[in-house]
């Protein structure tokens, strides 16, 4: 059984910081296209950063790059996503999804398994 669980949400003011986590058991992070999505009230679910594919690819919305950083430790089978200088706009419930794959995806329905996702307010 695959499971993701994410943790590391919270209240933080604009400006500051917060690294989530996505612990994955059932699946080997390392061979695995691994995402980041959130989805703010009212709002569809938005694509964040993605790693994997062939190359170990690395993509981000254009609204995080330069603040957002995600990564991945093979021995803690763990995502992270590092988010810096954060936002109001940022506020949102941050999911992380996973899919054995070749390639990487903005497309959320191209991911299989998904995380219970973790809450992020930005407080301005």
């Amino acid at each position: 059984q695959v499971q993701l669980v994410e943790s590391g949400g919270g209240l933080v003011q604009a400006g500051g910081s917060l690294t989530l986590s996505c612990a994955v058991s059932g699946r080997t992070i390392s061979r695995e296209t691994v995402a980041w999505f959130r989805q703010a009230p009212g709002k569809e679910r938005e694509f964040v950063a993605n790693i994997g594919g062939t190359w170990d690819n690395i993509d981000y919305t254009d609204s995080v790059k330069g603040r957002f950083t995600i990564s991945r430790d093979s021995a803690k089978n763990t995502a992270y996503l590092q988010m810096n200088s954060l936002k109001f706009e940022d506020t949102a419930v941050y999911y992380c999804a996973l899919e054995q794959a070749s390639w990487v995806s903005r497309n959320p329905a191209m991911y299989t398994y998904w995380g219970q996702g973790t809450q992020v307010t930005v407080s301005s």
